[in-house]
């Protein structure tokens, strides 16, 4: 089994339990809960049975123990996450807006994950890996940015894959050279996951035909759109498939693009048919958003299969 490795923030997430307009007054939270993106990711695809591994830098806190713990338990190599010693472990608070966005306070760039180095022991897990998963909201610093970018060159050197999601926050476009780094890694990518308008970030196109054509001529062996509740489309040179998305009550949407987007790059490595790895990936998104908290929607094999059998059996009915 090929092995996966991501690089990037571990945070603790506290949201408040209100619906309402940003922070500016005292609210009810609950948490922590272990989160940041490319934890998220790389716990999924712990929880489906891949061997994975990820870099990144907690504090000596509670807050990083309950991390590693989490990632450890699922069955994630952590051997290449530092502990700092002085600096706090990330943090997000998060409130939810009426209409279903969000308000963010973040402590990550002065934090233990804005240490994140290719360490000694970082560098022998990522050479030990053959794919890297990179993640746009990983890409706060220069430094982050120059950590990801060795650790494309470390896997493309040993004959291995990279797949890359955006996922970049509107505020983050503007810090200097980000956009530059984007276009850098996406050269490099083999498998493309965007979300909905993020398929144009680096097309010239106008149009999604004409943007997945560009895409693919550009050197991207295949391309997932992550559509949220309108589903996924697959395409590569010679297929494209459509899923539809599952029917489930949403409590907490954090996390299921992670989630989605570990499944899928877990059954592309298994060289699962298209349409088996879509359905996969748009029920582990959909798993996800059924529990409150990033990471507490992970799920098996056994519980993906379980769940698409009911949804299946639900829509014959």
């Amino acid at each position: 089994m090929k092995k996966i490795v991501t690089i990037g923030e571990i945070l603790v997430e506290i949201m408040s339990t209100e619906r309402g307009n940003g922070f500016i007054g005292p609210v009810s939270l609950v948490g922590p809960f272990p989160s940041g993106a490319p934890a998220i990711f790389i716990d999924q695809a712990a929880r489906f049975g891949q061997s994975c591994g990820m870099v990144g830098c907690v504090g000596a806190d509670d807050f990083g123990r309950l991390n590693l713990e989490r990632l450890k338990q699922d069955g994630v190599d952590i051997s290449g996450i530092a502990i700092d010693p002085e600096y706090a472990t990330g943090s997000a608070f998060v409130r939810y807006r009426e209409d279903g966005s969000r308000d963010f306070v973040f402590n990550i760039k002065h934090s233990a994950a804005g240490l994140t180095a290719l360490t000694d022991a970082a560098r022998a897990l990522i050479e030990g890996s053959d794919h890297l998963h990179v993640m746009g909201t990983s890409l706060f610093s220069p430094k982050m940015v120059d950590c990801v970018l060795e650790g494309i060159r470390l896997i493309k050197s040993k004959g291995g894959s990279v797949s890359f999601d955006p996922n970049v926050r509107a505020e983050m476009l503007d810090l200097p050279g980000l956009r530059q780094a984007l276009e850098t890694i996406f050269l490099q990518c083999d498998l493309f996951l965007p979300s909905g308008r993020e398929l144009y970030l680096f097309a010239k196109a106008t149009t999604e035909r004409e943007a997945i054509a560009e895409i693919l001529k550009s050197g991207v062996r295949a391309i997932v759109i992550k559509n949220g509740s309108e589903g996924a489309t697959y395409h590569d040179c010679a297929t494209t498939v459509r899923q539809r998305a599952f029917d489930v009550e949403e409590v907490d949407p954090t996390g299921a693009g992670d989630c989605f987007g570990a499944t899928f790059v877990s059954c592309w490595l298994r060289g699962m048919a298209p349409a088996d790895a879509l359905r996969y990936a748009v029920a582990s998104g959909a798993r996800a958003v059924e529990k409150q908290g990033p990471m507490e929607g992970a799920s098996s094999l056994a519980e993906l299969d379980s769940f698409i059998a009911n949804a299946s059996a639900g829509s014959r009915s």
